[in-house]
This record gives C-alpha cells, structure tokens and sequence, in this order.
C-alpha cells in the first residue's frame, strides 16, 4: 500500500519499528501533492524542502535512540488561520498576503514538540468565513470526490487534503462548523473540542467566544491521537480551561452496549436531503445492533440558530477585523491619501466581499440603538440553546444529527445566495453556540458517490465518549476505508 494511504499510527509503528524513514514518507506525501494538487489546490503554500530537512533531524535521533514524541515524522498540514513561526500565515486574504508570523501558535509549538512534521498551509475561506471554501482570495479548493464541487468550509484545504492523501493529518478551525462540515462534504473525520479544551493562542481570530482547534484525519483512531498532543491547559490563552487531558486513545476501547443516543427530531425535518437522512438512519439501525438505545429528544430553540449564530459571530468579527487597518501590520493601500482615505482604501482593498459583509452585519447589531434589539437578544437565545442542550444531555449520553443536510454541492452554486450559503451550517453552529464537542465521520455515500457526514455531539469535555462511540461505528461500518478515485 501506498505510505501516504496509510493512517498516522500505523506509519507511526513503522517508523519506530524502522520499517519506514521519515523522509521516505515526507517524499512518499510530496509525490502525492505533485500528482493531485494542480486539480485540488489544497494549500496555499508548501513547506517540502524543510520538512525534508526535519524529517531527517527526526532520523538522526532515531539513530541515536532517543525517546521520540507521538508524532514523530507524521507529516501534518495546518490551516491558514494559525500562526507558524517563520512560515506566511495568510488567512487567505489580501489583508495578510505577505504575513509573516514571528511566533508559533501553541497548537504549532506542541506538534513540534511532538515531532509532527508540517508539510504546509491549507486554503480556507477568508478570515474562516464560508461555508466552500470558494471565498479564498487566492483560488478556489476542489472536492476531491468530484473537483466540480466544493469541499466544504472554511476548513476546505485541511480536508480536501487528508481525503486525497496530500497529508497524513491536519489541523482545521471550528467556528461555526468549519471543521465538521468539510470533513463530512470530503469523507474524513472532523472534531470540534469543546471550547477551553485546545488553545487558541496563535489562532488568527474570527469569532472568539466560538473558535475552536481542532484534528482533521481519516479515522477517529487519528483524531484521537492528534487531539491528545494539542489539548490541553494554557496560560497564553484567558478562556482555556485547566483540567486534565484524558487518555483519548485508551478510551476508544470500551464498551458501547447500554449508551444512552438522543436523535433530535428537529435535525430531520424540511432541508434534510433524503439520501442523507437515509445514511444517517442506516447508521443508527447499525447502532442499535451493537446494543446502543437511541430515544428521541428535543431542541426546541435550533431554529433560531442561524439567525443567532449569524449576530453573535459577525458582532465579534467586526470587533476582532477592526484591528487591520493598514498601520501596523498586513496590506497598506500606497497612494496620496489622508488617514481616513488610507483606512477606506485599505480596508475597501484588503477585505473579499464576504468579509466586508459580515463586519458590516456586526458593526450594524453592536451600534447604539440596535445593541438591545439584535446583539443583546441573539445572547439571550444563545443561552436557551444552551439550555436546550443541558435539558438533552441530563437524558441520554450522546446525540446522533447528521453533519449537513446536503452532501457537496457544485463550485458556484451558492455563491450569489449568502442566505443558502449559511443554511449549510444549520447543523453544526449550535455545537459552538453552546461550547460542547463534536465529530463528523463518514456514514455513507449517495448514488453519485458522493460522502456523507455522521454528527455525534456530547456534554462538554466528554471527548472520550464521543470518540468511543465513534470508533466502534467505524470499525464496523467500514467506510474510512475508501479514497476519493483522483
């Protein structure tokens, strides 16, 4: 088998056995990219020529015998939005085009203590706004199940990636479900942290109360891996929490016989393809097999999720935006201007025209006199979404929802209907409106072979569970075993 077809813990037993070099693998990955990427356009920029030069440092310490991180060699790509010392950050926006981060960010800082090696920085929407990854203002990313469609977004890089074996791992970000859209629209396993579980620091920010870290690979076994290495207490980051970090992988082995699975019948109504719902429910029919109890439970408030989601994130957007402003860092319109002419020309320039939407939308909910009325009344419905969740979870363990209520749709198609675009994430904004965990996973494909995404959601810091449950449908269900034919 192809090296670059294999998971990160198999390689890794490789790699420690001798059996496989770090640097065979990083050039075993970088053939892959020669041969796929002119059709994806995956990354905005590749780091080869140094990961070449790292997967040898990592050799040279194998020789010696030194005691190696969990990741050592495994090759990992990270998403544009996260700071990597020395490597250009772009958020795949004009605004930071030639930036340059002097710092790593904590996740970064940890994969390399942990020996992973990054092999570049995937594509994304602007600033982590979208839902195709079609709002980059570089280039479009392709599905690699059929390049006429979209990957998914923002995360649409990472994915597109891991699906095509571009990369063995990757890093995503989950705002409003940017992490676990792209993976189910591109048949890879996706996990949203619960919020304070991963740090932020070093994540360029879009929606602070929101943002989340978090893996990208192709089986839950991998996720629970990465996921181990990047979580964790950090002072550098005000809202991570200190608590500690579970064994994640140990956990993936008990049993699931007697869990306790809500399906929420709000997730399965108007919108919901029915070649989703019928994967979905096959899914839960598998389950149930394995001795899982499924109920029905309600979350009244999800219809005001979108609506909510879209106040409270682009409120935060245009604060967080507010800062690139042509002074002190990132693009800088030149020309003879005053400073209020250098402000409008800079920003008018640097921004897409998603970007200027939503920090439009925001400026205009946190003005004076319409605070109250939006900003300040999408908080409280927050809180009852919230609630809605802790009323669910104080009945069964986990829930079942599926990922999107569509599997990927063609480049363009939504492009002119920002409303349609929101309506992609109408499953999974809520996970980051109440700060709990979830995971996407493939559970199917439609008669144009085309992936689609189970969503298992759970109580905050219950990563374990999920993950579990997760593993098992897996293993038996079996879908992580096929590639997209690129």
């Amino acid at each position: 088998m192809e090296l670059y077809r294999m998971t990160a813990l198999e390689l890794s037993s490789l790699i420690r056995k001798g059996e496989v070099s770090p640097s065979s693998l990083v050039e075993a990955v970088a053939k892959r990219i020669e041969e796929v990427e002119e059709k994806l356009s995956s990354y905005v920029t590749l780091t080869i020529d140094e990961a070449l030069s790292e997967a040898k440092r990592v050799e040279e310490r194998l020789t010696k015998g030194e005691e190696l991180g969990p990741l050592a060699g495994i090759p990992i790509a990270v998403k544009d939005v996260i700071c990597t010392k020395g490597i250009r950050t772009t958020c795949s926006s004009r605004m930071l085009e030639n930036f340059v981060p002097p710092y790593d960010a904590t996740v970064v800082r940890k994969l390399k203590e942990a020996g992973a090696i990054i092999i570049g920085k995937t594509n994304m929407d602007e600033f982590a706004m979208g839902s195709s990854t079609e709002n980059s203002a570089f280039f479009p990313t392709k599905n690699p199940w059929d390049t006429s469609r979209v990957p998914g977004g923002s995360s649409g890089g990472s994915a597109a990636a891991v699906s095509a074996g571009e990369t063995i791992l990757a890093l995503g970000s989950d705002t409003g479900g940017s992490i676990r859209q792209p993976a189910a629209l591109c048949g890879i396993v996706g996990v949203k942290p619960t919020y304070g579980r991963v740090s932020r620091y070093g994540l360029v920010a879009f929606a602070s109360s929101l943002d989340q870290i978090g893996p990208m690979t192709r089986t839950v076994a991998d996720s629970a891996l990465l996921l181990s290495v990047i979580a964790g207490y950090d002072p550098a980051d005000s809202t991570s929490v200190d608590r500690p970090v579970p064994d994640y992988l140990s956990a993936l082995e008990g049993d699931i016989k007697g869990m306790k699975v809500g399906i929420p019948k709000e997730y399965f109504g108007e919108g919901l393809d029915p070649e989703v719902e019928d994967k979905v429910r096959e899914a839960i029919s598998l389950l149930s097999t394995l001795g899982v109890e499924f109920s029905e439970v309600s979350l009244p408030y999800t219809e005001y999720a979108i609506p909510v989601y879209y106040l409270v994130a682009t409120a935060e957007a245009s604060s967080n935006l507010a800062r690139y402003d042509g002074v002190r860092y990132g693009f800088r319109m030149e020309g003879d201007f005053s400073l209020r002419e250098m402000y409008i020309e800079t920003r008018g320039m640097g921004f897409g025209a998603e970007v200027k939407r939503r920090i439009m939308l925001g400026t205009y909910a946190l003005s004076a006199g319409y605070y109250d009325a939006y900003y300040l009344k999408a908080q409280k419905v927050r809180s009852l979404i919230k609630e809605d969740f802790d009323k669910a979870f104080s009945e069964v363990d986990l829930i079942i929802t599926p990922t999107s209520p569509t599997p990927a749709f063609k480049l363009g198609e939504r492009v002119a209907d920002p409303l349609k675009m929101y309506l992609s994430d109408i499953f999974t904004v809520t996970t980051n409106l109440a700060g709990i965990t979830g995971i996407s996973l493939p559970c199917g494909f439609t008669k144009e072979n085309l992936p689609v995404g189970l969503q298992i959601l759970a109580p905050p810091f219950s990563e374990e569970l999920m993950l579990r449950l997760a593993h098992r449908y897996e293993q038996e269900a079996g879908y992580y075993k096929r590639m997209p034919p690129i």
